[in-house]
């Protein structure tokens, strides 16, 4: 029996106490930043685990280094642990405690996969080359994140490559999903406020119309997507508030636009503010008013690394066979994953977690989200036999 063969069978052999750690997670949720008992318990599941130095690089977030017997490369694994503000309606046994907050995004998963791929390779460090560092990230799912808090404790420094995964409960259990390149866009934000004039609606020749001047806003930023760049470059420029006024009969001075710009290429990144300004500043100055404009910088584009990618669709293939892996499509969505991504090479796959005959058919963010269990054990089979090809382990 090879090493990898006989870390696989123990895979196998942890996978109930996988779910159970997953379960309990699902039934424990904390929100983003606020994660200090979720924390806790993977600190001190980590330490009964043992031979690993295990810290926190910050308050709510937790980080194991297992380093092998040999020297040899550093690979991080990374899971988020927070979850939403969501009031959960599964019916599970093991449903929230913790009212109007949910693991709806697998995030429990996640972490159950990571501290199961833990166990598993710690009780196996004499097999080991190099370096494991086991990322347990905080505040994924609220700007501006939890990794690039745990990057300047230098939690990356050093590393050579290194993988995360996301569970799937639109794809069926069995399948994996993988894509080299981009994969999750930039989610920006961006707030506007135009300057007029307020005055009577029976007298608009009097004002600086704001919120006409507003909806030429909402209109002609749409042709940045349209009109101003490649069509071939995915891109979403997106108004999602428009407030002003307060009655019928007056015209308001002023009134703010929210949005989000959404794309994958981190030099249309770069250009698009200065665009928008433009549009913005002409429209305003065209008609007598002034403007304020913020622009605030998300997550970044998540690119995967082609060779990463490989490894990891060639793990899945000698795993569970060609018909196992699936490319993924990439999405306007987005994940502070690509913070890592910027400072190694590395891949951020997909693993199928739906099942429609068991009913797990909700999407995520949902109030009776949930995944097929079984994913778990296919997530870590990944991982493993990822981890021993990146490091080189034969």
């Amino acid at each position: 029996m090879t090493a990898a063969q006989q870390l696989l069978a123990k895979a196998e052999a942890v996978q109930d106490q996988v779910i159970q750690w997953r379960r309990r997670l699902h039934q424990h949720p904390e929100l983003s930043f606020h994660e200090s008992n979720t924390a806790l318990y993977i600190e001190e599941t980590l330490r009964s685990i043992g031979q690993m130095e295990v810290s926190r690089p910050t308050s709510t977030s937790v980080m194991a280094r297992l380093i092998g017997s040999r020297p040899g490369k550093t690979l991080a694994i990374r899971a988020d642990i927070d979850a939403l503000p969501i009031e959960e309606n599964t019916g599970l046994p093991f449903a929230s405690d913790n009212p109007g907050v949910m693991h709806a995004c697998g995030h429990d998963g996640h972490t159950a996969i990571v501290l199961g791929v833990a166990k598993v390779m710690a009780e196996n460090s004499d097999t080991l080359e190099g370096e494991i560092r086991f990322i347990f990230q905080h505040a994924e799912e609220l700007p501006p994140g939890g990794a690039e808090e745990m990057i300047a404790t230098g939690v990356m420094d050093g590393v050579d490559a290194v993988i995360g995964a996301h569970l799937q409960s639109p794809v069926e259990v069995g399948k994996v999903g993988v894509v080299a390149g981009p994969m999750l866009a930039s989610p920006d934000t961006f707030t506007i406020t135009v300057l007029g004039k307020g005055g009577h609606a029976a007298e608009p020749h009097k004002t600086i119309d704001s919120i006409a001047i507003g909806a030429q806003l909402v209109t002609n930023l749409q042709h940045l997507a349209s009109r101003a760049f490649n069509p071939m470059d995915p891109l979403v420029v997106s108004v999602t508030k428009f407030i002003g006024g307060h009655t019928h009969n007056v015209i308001p001075g002023s009134v703010e636009l929210c949005g989000t710009v959404r794309c994958m290429d981190p030099a249309l990144r770069e250009e698009l503010p200065k665009r928008m300004e433009k549009i913005i500043e002409g429209i305003t100055q065209a008609h007598g008013a002034t403007y304020e404009f913020r622009y605030d910088y998300g997550y970044r584009p998540l690119i995967n690394n082609e060779e990463v990618t490989r490894v990891v669709a060639e793990s899945v293939r000698e795993l569970y066979g060609e018909d196992a892996l699936y490319t993924i499509k990439p999405s306007m969505s987005a994940d502070d994953f690509s913070a890592y991504l910027h400072l190694a090479p590395g891949t951020y796959f997909n693993i199928g977690a739906g099942n429609k005959e068991k009913g797990i058919v909700h999407p995520h963010h949902h109030p009776q989200f949930t995944i097929d269990e079984g994913s778990l054990l296919i997530g870590m089979k990944v991982f493993i036999t990822a981890a021993l090809k990146l490091l080189e382990v034969k």
